[in-house]
């Protein structure tokens, strides 16, 4: 789904200079150079906090037996 709603970031210099650097070399806008990187963080930290769900549940479920294990 393409949004066409505006948001402004203030980005320091360095990082904006690397990122039209980064889009040139690719021939790509910095939009979509900035668009696909936010998006990686995003899916990135909502899977860390599917295995930190996981892993509660494991440790809540099997307790007894990871606290035998560690015997």
């Amino acid at each position: 789904m393409i949004s066409h709603m505006v948001t402004t970031v203030n980005l320091p210099d360095e990082l904006h200079a690397a990122l039209r650097r980064l889009a040139d070399e690719q021939r790509r806008s910095m939009n979509q150079v900035i668009t696909e990187a936010l998006g990686r963080f995003v899916a990135d930290h909502e899977h860390r906090a599917r295995i930190d769900a996981a892993t509660a549940e494991i440790v809540a479920r099997d307790a007894e037996l990871l606290d035998r294990l560690a015997k």
